[in-house]
């Protein structure tokens, strides 16, 4: 099983130019929480709605001026999509993140795996797992 099973794609991209103001418009026209900042479609930062909200001091610039590149998280973490998806919560641990961009063998971004993601797949396998205790145990 691998990220690439359990990824979103179509993610949301920006540029570095991209205003805060921007970035606020897409994150909510596109009901998500993050908004991954690439350059040719290698990630080069990352935006989430909490950046916005912690980051930005709208009392020194109004938010049409200050650039993602002023509010992103650089270097964010990515793991490849064809990695094997149980990395994922150890990668997400080891940088504390709750979001991994997946990228392709050439760095481009192919898709994100979140907290979420992993929650619902770990929440079903247990679902699954108590299905088969329940199927084998003994009536008392």
């Amino acid at each position: 099983m691998t990220v690439r099973d359990h990824m979103t794609v179509g993610v949301e991209t920006a540029g570095t130019d991209a205003t805060v103001e921007a970035l606020a418009m897409r994150l909510e026209q596109a009901d998500v929480g993050c908004l991954i900042i690439e350059e040719e479609m290698q990630p080069v930062g990352i935006v989430t709605d909490r950046d916005l909200a912690t980051r930005v001091d709208a009392r020194d610039r109004p938010a049409s001026d200050v650039p993602a590149r002023d509010v992103m998280t650089a270097d964010p973490v990515t793991i490849s999509a064809d990695a094997d998806v149980f990395a994922a919560p150890r990668i997400m641990r080891d940088n504390a993140v709750r979001r991994l961009i997946a990228v392709n063998d050439n760095g481009t971004i192919v898709g994100i795996i979140t907290l979420d993601d992993l929650m619902r797949l770990f929440v079903d396998g247990m679902d699954d797992l108590t299905d088969v205790i329940d199927a084998e145990s003994p009536i008392y």
